[in-house]
Protein backbone atom coordinates (compact mmCIF):
# COMPACT_ATOMS: atom_id res chain seq x y z
CA UNK A 1 0.00 0.00 0.00
CA UNK A 2 1.35 3.41 -0.94
CA UNK A 3 1.98 5.84 1.89
CA UNK A 4 -0.57 8.57 2.53
CA UNK A 5 0.12 12.00 1.08
CA UNK A 6 0.84 14.82 3.52
CA UNK A 7 -1.58 17.13 1.78
CA UNK A 8 -0.29 20.60 2.68
CA UNK A 9 3.35 19.58 2.27
CA UNK A 10 2.51 18.17 -1.18
CA UNK A 11 0.67 21.38 -2.14
CA UNK A 12 3.73 23.41 -1.19
CA UNK A 13 6.14 21.09 -3.04
CA UNK A 14 4.17 21.18 -6.27
CA UNK A 15 3.42 24.88 -5.81
CA UNK A 16 7.08 25.76 -5.38
CA UNK A 17 8.14 23.93 -8.53
CA UNK A 18 5.17 25.33 -10.43
CA UNK A 19 6.12 28.83 -9.29
CA UNK A 20 9.64 28.25 -10.57
CA UNK A 21 8.22 27.06 -13.88
CA UNK A 22 5.96 30.12 -14.12
CA UNK A 23 8.88 32.43 -13.34
CA UNK A 24 10.95 30.84 -16.11
CA UNK A 25 7.92 30.95 -18.40
CA UNK A 26 7.41 34.58 -17.56
CA UNK A 27 11.07 35.31 -18.34
CA UNK A 28 10.57 33.51 -21.65
CA UNK A 29 7.56 35.67 -22.48
CA UNK A 30 9.44 38.83 -21.51
CA UNK A 31 12.05 37.89 -24.10
CA UNK A 32 9.41 37.08 -26.71
CA UNK A 33 7.77 40.46 -26.05
CA UNK A 34 11.12 42.28 -26.29
CA UNK A 35 12.25 40.49 -29.48
CA UNK A 36 8.91 40.14 -31.27
CA UNK A 37 6.45 42.50 -29.53
CA UNK A 38 2.89 41.98 -30.72
CA UNK A 39 3.88 41.65 -34.39
CA UNK A 40 3.04 38.93 -36.94
CA UNK A 41 5.84 36.52 -35.93
CA UNK A 42 4.83 36.71 -32.27
CA UNK A 43 1.16 36.10 -33.04
CA UNK A 44 1.96 33.26 -35.48
CA UNK A 45 4.13 31.53 -32.87
CA UNK A 46 1.55 31.96 -30.12
CA UNK A 47 -1.17 30.38 -32.26
CA UNK A 48 1.14 27.55 -33.37
CA UNK A 49 2.27 26.83 -29.81
CA UNK A 50 -1.30 26.89 -28.54
CA UNK A 51 -2.33 24.06 -30.91
CA UNK A 52 -0.46 21.16 -29.27
CA UNK A 53 -1.17 22.62 -25.84
CA UNK A 54 -4.89 22.78 -26.58
CA UNK A 55 -5.07 19.15 -27.66
CA UNK A 56 -2.80 18.12 -24.78
CA UNK A 57 -5.30 19.52 -22.31
CA UNK A 58 -8.07 17.58 -24.06
CA UNK A 59 -6.32 14.23 -24.50
CA UNK A 60 -3.72 14.02 -21.74
CA UNK A 61 -4.14 16.33 -18.78
CA UNK A 62 -7.87 16.68 -19.36
CA UNK A 63 -9.44 13.39 -20.40
CA UNK A 64 -6.83 10.71 -20.10
CA UNK A 65 -5.33 11.63 -16.75
CA UNK A 66 -8.72 12.51 -15.27
CA UNK A 67 -9.80 8.94 -15.97
CA UNK A 68 -6.39 7.29 -15.55
CA UNK A 69 -5.25 8.68 -12.18
CA UNK A 70 -8.22 7.44 -10.06
CA UNK A 71 -8.07 3.99 -11.69
CA UNK A 72 -4.29 3.74 -11.28
CA UNK A 73 -4.44 5.05 -7.68
CA UNK A 74 -6.97 2.38 -6.72
CA UNK A 75 -4.77 -0.35 -8.22
CA UNK A 76 -1.82 0.97 -6.26
CA UNK A 77 -3.91 0.92 -3.09
CA UNK A 78 -5.06 -2.66 -3.62
CA UNK A 79 -1.91 -3.98 -5.34
CA UNK A 80 -3.92 -5.19 -8.36
CA UNK A 81 -1.65 -4.89 -11.42
CA UNK A 82 -0.91 -1.17 -11.40
CA UNK A 83 2.20 -1.43 -13.61
CA UNK A 84 0.68 -3.54 -16.44
CA UNK A 85 -2.34 -1.22 -16.48
CA UNK A 86 -0.14 1.90 -16.71
CA UNK A 87 2.05 0.37 -19.44
CA UNK A 88 -0.94 -0.64 -21.57
CA UNK A 89 -2.54 2.78 -21.08
CA UNK A 90 0.67 4.52 -22.15
CA UNK A 91 0.97 2.31 -25.23
CA UNK A 92 -2.61 3.04 -26.26
CA UNK A 93 -2.13 6.78 -25.75
CA UNK A 94 1.09 6.79 -27.79
CA UNK A 95 -0.57 4.91 -30.68
CA UNK A 96 -3.50 7.31 -30.85
CA UNK A 97 -1.26 10.37 -30.64
CA UNK A 98 1.14 9.26 -33.36
CA UNK A 99 -1.81 8.88 -35.75
CA UNK A 100 -3.28 12.19 -34.57
CA UNK A 101 0.04 13.99 -35.10
CA UNK A 102 0.23 12.76 -38.70
CA UNK A 103 -3.33 13.91 -39.38
CA UNK A 104 -2.52 17.27 -37.81
CA UNK A 105 0.36 17.84 -40.25
CA UNK A 106 -1.99 17.44 -43.19
CA UNK A 107 -4.82 19.45 -41.68
CA UNK A 108 -2.67 22.31 -40.33
CA UNK A 109 -4.13 25.06 -42.57
CA UNK A 110 -7.62 24.11 -41.35
CA UNK A 111 -6.47 24.03 -37.73
CA UNK A 112 -4.89 27.48 -38.00
CA UNK A 113 -8.03 28.84 -39.63
CA UNK A 114 -10.08 27.39 -36.78
CA UNK A 115 -7.75 29.01 -34.25
CA UNK A 116 -7.44 32.44 -35.86
CA UNK A 117 -9.53 33.00 -38.99
CA UNK A 118 -8.65 36.69 -38.79
CA UNK A 119 -5.14 35.74 -39.99
CA UNK A 120 -6.52 34.72 -43.37
CA UNK A 121 -5.12 36.81 -46.20
CA UNK A 122 -2.00 38.17 -44.45
CA UNK A 123 1.47 36.91 -43.60
CA UNK A 124 0.42 35.66 -40.16
CA UNK A 125 -1.54 32.76 -41.67
CA UNK A 126 1.31 31.19 -43.66
CA UNK A 127 3.71 31.69 -40.76
CA UNK A 128 1.29 30.06 -38.33
CA UNK A 129 0.86 27.04 -40.65
CA UNK A 130 4.63 26.61 -41.00
CA UNK A 131 5.22 27.01 -37.27
CA UNK A 132 2.22 24.85 -36.42
CA UNK A 133 3.54 21.82 -38.31
CA UNK A 134 6.80 22.00 -36.36
CA UNK A 135 5.24 22.62 -32.95
CA UNK A 136 2.44 20.05 -33.32
CA UNK A 137 4.85 17.15 -32.73
CA UNK A 138 5.05 18.40 -29.14
CA UNK A 139 1.62 16.91 -28.41
CA UNK A 140 3.05 13.38 -28.54
CA UNK A 141 5.86 14.06 -26.09
CA UNK A 142 3.96 16.24 -23.64
CA UNK A 143 1.00 13.86 -23.50
CA UNK A 144 3.27 10.93 -22.65
CA UNK A 145 4.97 13.14 -20.07
CA UNK A 146 1.56 13.98 -18.60
CA UNK A 147 0.67 10.29 -18.22
CA UNK A 148 4.02 9.51 -16.59
CA UNK A 149 3.51 12.51 -14.31
CA UNK A 150 0.11 11.08 -13.32
CA UNK A 151 1.83 7.82 -12.38
CA UNK A 152 4.35 9.67 -10.20
CA UNK A 153 1.70 11.86 -8.58
CA UNK A 154 -0.46 8.86 -7.70
CA UNK A 155 2.58 7.34 -6.01
CA UNK A 156 3.06 10.48 -3.93
CA UNK A 157 6.18 11.52 -5.87
CA UNK A 158 5.66 15.07 -7.05
CA UNK A 159 9.08 16.64 -7.64
CA UNK A 160 10.03 15.33 -11.10
CA UNK A 161 6.54 15.83 -12.55
CA UNK A 162 6.35 19.37 -11.17
CA UNK A 163 9.87 20.16 -12.39
CA UNK A 164 9.27 19.00 -15.98
CA UNK A 165 7.62 22.27 -17.15
CA UNK A 166 10.70 24.16 -15.95
CA UNK A 167 12.69 22.36 -18.65
CA UNK A 168 10.29 23.55 -21.36
CA UNK A 169 10.86 27.17 -20.45
CA UNK A 170 14.61 26.73 -20.10
CA UNK A 171 14.87 25.18 -23.57
CA UNK A 172 12.67 27.85 -25.20
CA UNK A 173 14.53 30.69 -23.46
CA UNK A 174 17.85 29.17 -24.50
CA UNK A 175 16.67 29.03 -28.11
CA UNK A 176 15.70 32.70 -28.00
CA UNK A 177 19.08 33.75 -26.64
CA UNK A 178 21.03 31.59 -29.10
CA UNK A 179 19.03 32.86 -32.07
CA UNK A 180 19.66 36.46 -31.03
CA UNK A 181 23.39 35.90 -30.39
CA UNK A 182 23.91 34.01 -33.66
CA UNK A 183 21.68 36.46 -35.60
CA UNK A 184 19.33 33.71 -36.76
CA UNK A 185 15.58 33.65 -37.36
CA UNK A 186 14.23 34.05 -33.80
CA UNK A 187 10.74 32.77 -34.61
CA UNK A 188 12.01 29.64 -36.37
CA UNK A 189 14.50 28.76 -33.64
CA UNK A 190 11.84 29.31 -31.02
CA UNK A 191 9.32 26.98 -32.65
CA UNK A 192 11.90 24.21 -33.28
CA UNK A 193 12.75 24.32 -29.59
CA UNK A 194 9.20 23.21 -28.73
CA UNK A 195 9.49 19.50 -29.78
CA UNK A 196 13.04 19.40 -28.41
CA UNK A 197 11.71 20.53 -25.04
CA UNK A 198 9.03 17.83 -25.19
CA UNK A 199 11.64 15.11 -25.60
CA UNK A 200 13.60 16.45 -22.63
CA UNK A 201 10.46 16.46 -20.46
CA UNK A 202 9.58 12.87 -21.35
CA UNK A 203 13.12 11.76 -20.52
CA UNK A 204 12.93 13.37 -17.07
CA UNK A 205 9.62 11.88 -15.93
CA UNK A 206 10.29 8.45 -17.51
CA UNK A 207 13.56 8.23 -15.60
CA UNK A 208 11.82 9.28 -12.38
CA UNK A 209 9.08 6.67 -12.88
CA UNK A 210 11.71 4.00 -13.53
CA UNK A 211 13.49 4.88 -10.30
CA UNK A 212 10.16 4.69 -8.47
CA UNK A 213 9.72 1.11 -9.67
CA UNK A 214 7.46 1.85 -12.65
CA UNK A 215 9.54 1.06 -15.72
CA UNK A 216 7.05 1.62 -18.54
CA UNK A 217 8.05 0.49 -22.04
CA UNK A 218 5.66 1.21 -24.94
CA UNK A 219 4.38 -1.92 -26.61
CA UNK A 220 1.51 -3.00 -28.81
CA UNK A 221 -1.62 -1.96 -26.85
CA UNK A 222 -4.09 -4.66 -25.77
CA UNK A 223 -7.81 -3.91 -25.66
CA UNK A 224 -8.34 -5.21 -22.12
CA UNK A 225 -11.54 -4.62 -20.07
CA UNK A 226 -9.58 -2.07 -18.00
CA UNK A 227 -8.54 -0.15 -21.12
CA UNK A 228 -12.14 -0.20 -22.40
CA UNK A 229 -13.34 1.19 -19.06
CA UNK A 230 -10.62 3.83 -19.19
CA UNK A 231 -11.83 4.88 -22.64
CA UNK A 232 -15.48 4.97 -21.51
CA UNK A 233 -14.62 7.21 -18.54
CA UNK A 234 -12.21 9.35 -20.56
CA UNK A 235 -14.65 10.13 -23.39
CA UNK A 236 -16.92 12.52 -21.42
CA UNK A 237 -13.80 14.11 -19.90
CA UNK A 238 -12.38 14.59 -23.40
CA UNK A 239 -15.63 16.21 -24.49
CA UNK A 240 -15.55 18.44 -21.39
CA UNK A 241 -11.94 19.33 -22.11
CA UNK A 242 -12.90 20.03 -25.70
CA UNK A 243 -15.62 22.38 -24.51
CA UNK A 244 -13.13 24.28 -22.35
CA UNK A 245 -10.75 24.55 -25.29
CA UNK A 246 -13.59 25.80 -27.48
CA UNK A 247 -13.95 28.62 -24.96
CA UNK A 248 -10.30 29.53 -25.54
CA UNK A 249 -10.76 29.06 -29.27
CA UNK A 250 -13.66 31.51 -29.32
CA UNK A 251 -11.49 34.01 -27.48
CA UNK A 252 -8.66 33.67 -29.97
CA UNK A 253 -11.04 33.96 -32.91
CA UNK A 254 -12.43 37.19 -31.51
CA UNK A 255 -8.92 38.49 -30.77
CA UNK A 256 -7.62 37.58 -34.25
CA UNK A 257 -9.80 40.31 -35.75
CA UNK A 258 -8.07 42.99 -33.66
CA UNK A 259 -4.43 43.57 -34.59
CA UNK A 260 -2.13 42.72 -31.67
CA UNK A 261 -4.95 41.39 -29.48
CA UNK A 262 -3.80 37.76 -29.48
CA UNK A 263 -0.44 38.88 -28.08
CA UNK A 264 -2.10 41.22 -25.53
CA UNK A 265 -4.37 38.47 -24.24
CA UNK A 266 -1.48 36.00 -24.16
CA UNK A 267 0.74 38.27 -22.07
CA UNK A 268 -2.15 39.04 -19.71
CA UNK A 269 -2.86 35.32 -19.48
CA UNK A 270 0.75 34.64 -18.51
CA UNK A 271 0.55 37.12 -15.65
CA UNK A 272 -2.64 35.81 -14.08
CA UNK A 273 -1.41 32.28 -14.71
CA UNK A 274 1.36 32.91 -12.16
CA UNK A 275 -0.94 32.57 -9.13
CA UNK A 276 -3.37 30.31 -10.99
CA UNK A 277 -0.63 27.92 -11.98
CA UNK A 278 1.04 27.81 -8.59
CA UNK A 279 -2.18 27.22 -6.65
CA UNK A 280 -4.54 25.64 -9.15
CA UNK A 281 -2.11 23.16 -10.63
CA UNK A 282 -0.82 22.17 -7.19
CA UNK A 283 -4.39 21.57 -5.99
CA UNK A 284 -5.38 19.59 -9.08
CA UNK A 285 -2.27 17.43 -9.06
CA UNK A 286 -2.32 16.56 -5.36
CA UNK A 287 -6.03 16.47 -4.54
CA UNK A 288 -7.33 14.01 -7.16
CA UNK A 289 -5.16 10.98 -6.28
CA UNK A 290 -5.49 11.66 -2.54
CA UNK A 291 -9.27 12.06 -2.75
CA UNK A 292 -9.58 8.94 -4.93
CA UNK A 293 -7.78 6.84 -2.33
CA UNK A 294 -9.75 8.27 0.60
CA UNK A 295 -13.13 7.76 -1.03
CA UNK A 296 -12.12 4.33 -2.29
CA UNK A 297 -11.33 3.39 1.32
CA UNK A 298 -14.66 4.79 2.55
CA UNK A 299 -12.98 7.71 4.38
CA UNK A 300 -15.62 10.41 3.79
CA UNK A 301 -14.43 12.43 6.79
CA UNK A 302 -10.89 12.50 5.43
CA UNK A 303 -12.24 13.39 1.99
CA UNK A 304 -14.15 16.33 3.39
CA UNK A 305 -11.07 17.57 5.24
CA UNK A 306 -8.95 17.26 2.08
CA UNK A 307 -11.44 19.27 -0.01
CA UNK A 308 -11.88 21.98 2.62
CA UNK A 309 -8.15 22.37 3.24
CA UNK A 310 -7.58 22.57 -0.52
CA UNK A 311 -10.21 25.32 -0.76
CA UNK A 312 -8.69 27.15 2.21
CA UNK A 313 -5.20 26.96 0.74
CA UNK A 314 -6.55 28.17 -2.62
CA UNK A 315 -8.39 31.17 -1.23
CA UNK A 316 -5.53 32.17 1.06
CA UNK A 317 -3.22 32.67 -1.92
CA UNK A 318 -5.72 33.52 -4.66
CA UNK A 319 -7.84 36.27 -3.10
CA UNK A 320 -4.94 38.71 -2.49
CA UNK A 321 -3.49 37.92 -5.94
CA UNK A 322 -6.84 38.70 -7.59
CA UNK A 323 -7.22 41.97 -5.68
CA UNK A 324 -3.68 43.06 -6.55
CA UNK A 325 -4.07 42.29 -10.27
CA UNK A 326 -7.35 44.22 -10.39
CA UNK A 327 -5.96 47.29 -8.59
CA UNK A 328 -2.42 47.65 -10.02
CA UNK A 329 -2.38 45.94 -13.46
CA UNK A 330 -0.91 48.96 -15.28
CA UNK A 331 2.34 49.34 -13.30
CA UNK A 332 2.85 45.56 -13.30
CA UNK A 333 2.52 45.23 -17.07
CA UNK A 334 4.35 48.47 -17.86
CA UNK A 335 7.39 47.71 -15.72
CA UNK A 336 7.66 44.06 -16.71
CA UNK A 337 6.89 44.19 -20.45
CA UNK A 338 7.31 47.72 -21.82
CA UNK A 339 10.62 47.62 -23.65
CA UNK A 340 11.96 46.91 -27.12
CA UNK A 341 9.14 46.11 -29.54
CA UNK A 342 6.51 46.21 -26.76
CA UNK A 343 5.04 49.73 -26.71
CA UNK A 344 3.14 51.78 -24.13
CA UNK A 345 -0.07 51.10 -26.09
CA UNK A 346 0.62 47.36 -25.88
CA UNK A 347 1.13 47.69 -22.11
CA UNK A 348 -2.14 49.54 -21.62
CA UNK A 349 -4.14 47.03 -23.67
CA UNK A 350 -2.53 44.08 -21.84
CA UNK A 351 -3.19 45.64 -18.42
CA UNK A 352 -6.89 46.04 -19.22
CA UNK A 353 -7.16 42.36 -20.18
CA UNK A 354 -5.23 41.36 -17.05
CA UNK A 355 -7.69 43.21 -14.81
CA UNK A 356 -10.64 41.36 -16.39
CA UNK A 357 -8.95 37.97 -16.12
CA UNK A 358 -8.09 38.64 -12.46
CA UNK A 359 -11.77 38.98 -11.59
CA UNK A 360 -12.17 35.30 -12.42
CA UNK A 361 -9.02 34.06 -10.68
CA UNK A 362 -10.77 32.65 -7.57
CA UNK A 363 -13.26 30.79 -9.78
CA UNK A 364 -10.51 29.28 -11.94
CA UNK A 365 -8.71 27.96 -8.86
CA UNK A 366 -11.77 26.73 -6.95
CA UNK A 367 -12.80 24.71 -10.00
CA UNK A 368 -9.66 22.66 -9.35
CA UNK A 369 -11.07 21.90 -5.89
CA UNK A 370 -14.63 21.04 -6.93
CA UNK A 371 -13.95 18.96 -10.06
CA UNK A 372 -12.02 16.18 -8.22
CA UNK A 373 -15.19 15.46 -6.20
CA UNK A 374 -16.69 14.16 -9.45
CA UNK A 375 -13.54 12.71 -11.05
CA UNK A 376 -12.60 10.72 -7.92
CA UNK A 377 -15.95 8.90 -8.30
CA UNK A 378 -15.24 8.32 -12.00
CA UNK A 379 -18.06 10.74 -12.86
CA UNK A 380 -16.86 12.70 -15.89
CA UNK A 381 -20.30 13.20 -17.44
CA UNK A 382 -21.54 15.85 -15.01
CA UNK A 383 -18.55 18.19 -15.50
CA UNK A 384 -19.03 17.79 -19.26
CA UNK A 385 -22.69 18.84 -19.13
CA UNK A 386 -21.86 21.83 -16.95
CA UNK A 387 -18.98 22.76 -19.27
CA UNK A 388 -21.47 22.91 -22.16
CA UNK A 389 -23.46 25.55 -20.29
CA UNK A 390 -20.28 27.53 -19.59
CA UNK A 391 -19.33 27.26 -23.25
CA UNK A 392 -22.65 28.75 -24.33
CA UNK A 393 -22.15 31.65 -21.90
CA UNK A 394 -18.58 32.21 -23.12
CA UNK A 395 -19.48 32.18 -26.81
CA UNK A 396 -22.52 34.38 -26.36
CA UNK A 397 -20.65 37.05 -24.40
CA UNK A 398 -17.44 37.00 -26.49
CA UNK A 399 -19.11 37.10 -29.90
CA UNK A 400 -22.00 39.29 -28.84
CA UNK A 401 -19.93 41.98 -27.14
CA UNK A 402 -16.89 41.99 -29.48
CA UNK A 403 -18.46 44.60 -31.84
CA UNK A 404 -19.16 46.81 -28.82
CA UNK A 405 -16.08 46.51 -26.57
CA UNK A 406 -13.57 44.88 -28.90
CA UNK A 407 -10.97 42.31 -27.92
CA UNK A 408 -11.71 42.68 -24.20
CA UNK A 409 -14.95 40.74 -24.76
CA UNK A 410 -12.84 37.57 -24.99
CA UNK A 411 -11.36 38.11 -21.51
CA UNK A 412 -14.71 39.05 -20.00
CA UNK A 413 -16.39 35.99 -21.46
CA UNK A 414 -13.69 33.69 -20.06
CA UNK A 415 -14.10 35.15 -16.57
CA UNK A 416 -17.90 35.01 -16.57
CA UNK A 417 -17.94 31.43 -17.90
CA UNK A 418 -15.59 30.32 -15.12
CA UNK A 419 -17.90 31.69 -12.41
CA UNK A 420 -20.95 30.06 -14.04
CA UNK A 421 -19.11 26.74 -14.27
CA UNK A 422 -18.05 26.90 -10.61
CA UNK A 423 -21.49 27.89 -9.31
CA UNK A 424 -23.29 25.03 -11.05
CA UNK A 425 -20.68 22.38 -10.22
CA UNK A 426 -20.60 23.40 -6.56
CA UNK A 427 -24.38 23.15 -6.36
CA UNK A 428 -24.36 19.70 -7.97
CA UNK A 429 -21.55 18.49 -5.68
CA UNK A 430 -23.96 18.58 -2.74
CA UNK A 431 -25.17 15.15 -3.85
CA UNK A 432 -21.94 13.73 -2.43
CA UNK A 433 -22.96 14.52 1.15
CA UNK A 434 -20.37 15.37 3.78
CA UNK A 435 -17.39 15.32 1.39
CA UNK A 436 -18.72 18.42 -0.38
CA UNK A 437 -19.78 20.38 2.72
CA UNK A 438 -17.99 23.50 3.93
CA UNK A 439 -16.60 22.83 7.41
CA UNK A 440 -16.58 25.30 10.30
CA UNK A 441 -12.93 26.21 9.85
CA UNK A 442 -13.32 27.22 6.18
CA UNK A 443 -16.55 29.11 6.94
CA UNK A 444 -14.65 31.06 9.58
CA UNK A 445 -11.41 31.73 7.68
CA UNK A 446 -12.72 32.60 4.17
CA UNK A 447 -14.42 35.92 5.13
CA UNK A 448 -11.31 36.91 7.10
CA UNK A 449 -9.13 36.27 4.05
CA UNK A 450 -11.43 38.50 2.01
CA UNK A 451 -11.19 41.30 4.60
CA UNK A 452 -7.39 41.01 4.66
CA UNK A 453 -7.26 41.07 0.84
CA UNK A 454 -9.45 44.18 0.56
CA UNK A 455 -7.33 45.89 3.22
CA UNK A 456 -4.23 45.00 1.24
CA UNK A 457 -5.83 46.55 -1.84
CA UNK A 458 -6.29 49.84 0.00
CA UNK A 459 -2.62 49.76 1.02
CA UNK A 460 -1.59 49.14 -2.61
CA UNK A 461 -3.52 52.20 -3.76
CA UNK A 462 -1.71 54.29 -1.14
CA UNK A 463 1.75 52.95 -2.02
CA UNK A 464 1.14 53.49 -5.77
CA UNK A 465 0.19 57.10 -5.08
CA UNK A 466 3.32 57.65 -2.97
CA UNK A 467 5.63 56.14 -5.60
CA UNK A 468 4.08 58.26 -8.38
CA UNK A 469 6.45 58.82 -11.32
CA UNK A 470 9.01 56.37 -9.93
CA UNK A 471 6.97 53.57 -11.48
CA UNK A 472 7.69 54.93 -14.96
CA UNK A 473 11.25 56.25 -14.42
CA UNK A 474 14.04 54.31 -16.15
CA UNK A 475 16.09 52.31 -13.69
CA UNK A 476 13.95 53.21 -10.68
CA UNK A 477 10.77 51.54 -11.93
CA UNK A 478 11.99 48.04 -11.08
CA UNK A 479 12.73 48.99 -7.48
CA UNK A 480 9.43 50.88 -7.32
CA UNK A 481 7.47 47.82 -8.49
CA UNK A 482 9.37 45.66 -6.00
CA UNK A 483 8.41 48.10 -3.23
CA UNK A 484 4.80 48.12 -4.38
CA UNK A 485 4.48 44.32 -4.49
CA UNK A 486 6.50 43.82 -1.32
CA UNK A 487 4.42 46.39 0.55
CA UNK A 488 1.23 44.65 -0.55
CA UNK A 489 2.49 41.24 0.57
CA UNK A 490 3.56 42.60 3.95
CA UNK A 491 0.19 44.29 4.40
CA UNK A 492 -1.67 41.07 3.57
CA UNK A 493 0.31 38.96 6.00
CA UNK A 494 -0.04 41.53 8.78
CA UNK A 495 -3.78 41.89 8.17
CA UNK A 496 -4.09 38.12 7.85
CA UNK A 497 -2.48 37.63 11.25
CA UNK A 498 -4.62 40.36 12.84
CA UNK A 499 -7.92 39.03 11.43
CA UNK A 500 -7.05 35.38 12.05
CA UNK A 501 -7.11 34.57 8.33
CA UNK A 502 -3.76 32.77 8.63
CA UNK A 503 -3.89 29.67 10.81
CA UNK A 504 -0.11 29.69 11.35
CA UNK A 505 -0.11 27.14 14.16
CA UNK A 506 -2.17 24.73 12.06
CA UNK A 507 0.14 25.16 9.05
CA UNK A 508 3.19 24.32 11.20
CA UNK A 509 1.44 21.33 12.72
CA UNK A 510 0.48 19.88 9.35
CA UNK A 511 3.95 20.40 7.89
CA UNK A 512 5.46 18.45 10.79
CA UNK A 513 3.04 15.53 10.32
Amino acid sequence: MIKRIRLLSAFLTVGAWTLLSRVFGFARDLMIAAFLGSGPVAEAFLVAFSLPNMFRRIFAEGAFNTAFVPMFAKRLETGEGAQPFAQNAMSALATVLILFTLVGQIAMPVLVWMMASGFRGDERFDLAVEYGRIAFVYILFISLAALLSGVLNAMGRFVAAAAAPVLLNIVLSGALVLAAVLDRDVGLWLVWAVPVAGMVQVALVWTAAKRAGMRLIPQRPRLTPELKRLAIIALPAALAGGVMQINLLVGRQVASYFEGAIAWLNYADRLYQLPLGVVGIAIGIVLLPDLSRRLGAGDDVGGRDAVNRAAEFSLFLTLPAAVALVIIPQPIVSVLFERGAFSAQDAQATAFALMIYALGLPAFVLLKVVQPLFFAREDTKTPFRVALIAMAVNAGVAIGLAPVIGYIAAAGATTLAAWVNLAILWRLSHQFGDAAKIDARLARSAPRMLVASVGMGAVLIGIEALLGDMLSADGLRYLALLALVGGGMLAYFVLGAVTGAMPLAEVKRRLRR
